[in-house]
């Protein structure tokens, strides 16, 4: 059976985990810290995983699955990417960086789960829940090792 959802509730939420995924990626390569590397790539994997996830539903829903993350992620990306600074971040500066983002997403998880998702869609939405509750947990932990 298929779930429908409005458009609205899948797309920001694929958006959102893509800008994620990329953020957690290029934190990856920065990373100094070889295990550091390592949870962030894994991150990045299962952010993946839950963006799948949402486009397989939303392309059941016969619309487009979303491909790309929001324009703010991207330029977020490429200025990242291009800052001469880049190299003197240290991994407490990313871990930081990327635990008030992983929030954010969590926190717009809970709200279409709970406010605005349909019964079938809100139990979708639910079962992604916790991946991203392991990838919060990650990143408290870290967090809590990091001095800001």
């Amino acid at each position: 059976m298929a779930l429908f959802a409005p458009r609205s509730i899948y797309e920001p939420l694929i958006q959102h985990s893509i800008d994620l995924c990329r953020l957690y990626r290029r934190a990856a390569t920065a990373a100094r810290e070889p295990g550091l590397r390592s949870v962030l790539n894994e991150n990045a994997q299962t952010l993946m995983l839950v963006v799948a996830d949402l486009q397989a539903q939303q392309r059941t829903t016969g619309e487009p699955s979303r491909q790309r993350g929001t324009w703010r992620g991207t330029l977020r990306a490429q200025w990242a990417a291009g800052m001469p600074n880049n190299a003197s971040r240290t991994d407490n500066d990313w871990i930081h960086a990327l635990s008030r983002h992983e929030v954010r997403l969590l926190h717009q998880f809970e709200r279409a789960t709970i406010a605005t998702a349909p019964a079938d869609v809100a139990l979708v939405l639910r079962r992604q829940l916790p991946r991203l509750h392991g990838i919060h947990l990650d990143m408290h932990g870290l967090g809590g090792t990091a001095r800001y």
